[in-house]
């Protein structure tokens, strides 16, 4: 299994789902990975992989709440 460390950037609501938006430490692309989290009854939560379409909208989101504080280049 690899193993990848991740910033906590944000958690984003959408359609009563929370996706967090995380950006890999050792990133050489800048790019953010989103996952949406899934509760579980442990005391860990399930993040799973998104469809393009959830991504671009979560992304979106993303970007409009912080486009005073990154340089987001499409």
């Amino acid at each position: 299994m690899m193993k990848m460390e991740m910033k906590f950037l944000d958690l984003i609501e959408l359609e009563n789902e929370n996706y967090v938006v995380l950006y890999p430490i050792e990133n050489e692309a800048d790019e953010v990975v989103i996952l949406r989290v899934q509760e579980t009854e442990g005391d860990q939560d399930e993040y799973l992989s998104v469809d393009e379409k959830t991504l671009q909208a979560v992304y979106a989101i993303f970007k409009e709440k912080f486009k005073d504080v990154y340089d987001f280049q499409d």
